[in-house]
């Protein structure tokens, strides 16, 4: 079975799925080992590897240590059409849906298109959504777009159905590495109700309990990154709290 069917069939029987980013630029090796050992032991469904700028490229040795320490799939979260690794299990074709950006909506994909083609991982079409958490992040800086406000339930759900009327497989809703604040609950049910694909949010998930509350008003996968490389012992809180 694909990634993609995975995560499909998880969110068909309210299975949460959890999964860590990892920035190449902010783990080094040796702390990247660490997380593994974490994840091996409390449970990490997937690995996201990419980040807004990369200043190291070093993307595919990440995922090379990752093969060489577990059979965690890792899938690619690509900020531009060059972070692209071969030796990855899949990739999130990102359109961001919620910006004005033509480059970020279609121009880098033709761009990309003709290498994706030939490569053996998994594309997975994803509408990428960027919601205010309090603060300008990267890849707002990086994308050069707007987030939809943090209390615009309404803008937010109207882009996620468009996403998914134009055939695009899975909703990422990110507030950015690092925000003061996860998105809102409020919003996050909303979205789920008014759609039928995969739900997957990031952005500001500092604590277990915030975790539980994304995925228990409708988020079928949740995304940490930022928080755990401050504190790696978030992993089994926050595993334990998603999968019951």
């Amino acid at each position: 079975m694909n990634i993609y069917s995975k995560i499909k069939n998880s969110s068909d029987s309210s299975k949460k799925l959890f999964t860590v980013l990892i920035d190449p630029d902010k783990i080094d090796k040796s702390q990247l080992i660490k997380i593994l050992e974490k994840g091996n032991e409390y449970k990490i469904d997937y690995f996201f590897i990419g980040s807004s700028i990369l200043i190291n490229n070093i993307g595919e040795q990440h995922i090379d240590v990752i093969k060489q320490n577990t059979n965690i799939p890792v899938i690619l979260f690509p900020g531009h059409p060059i972070y692209v690794y071969d030796n990855a299990d899949g990739l999130l074709f990102l359109s961001l849906i919620s910006g004005r950006n033509p480059e970020m909506l279609i121009g880098n994909h033709v761009i990309a298109a003709p290498i994706l083609k030939n490569k053996k991982f998994e594309i997975i079409p994803t509408g990428y959504m960027l919601i205010d958490g309090g603060a300008p992040t990267s890849v707002t800086y990086m994308s050069n777009t707007l987030p939809i406000p943090y209390n615009k339930t309404d803008i937010a759900v109207c882009t996620a159905i468009a996403g998914e009327m134009l055939g695009l497989k899975l909703i990422y809703m990110d507030s950015g590495s690092g925000s003061p604040k996860p998105i809102s609950c409020e919003m996050v049910k909303a979205v789920k109700k008014n759609t039928n694909i995969p739900l997957i949010i990031g952005g500001g998930i500092k604590t277990p309990e915030q975790a539980k509350n994304i995925c228990d008003v409708g988020a079928d996968m949740i995304v940490v990154g930022n928080a755990i490389e401050k504190d790696i012992t978030l992993i089994k809180e926050i595993s334990d709290a998603i999968h019951l």
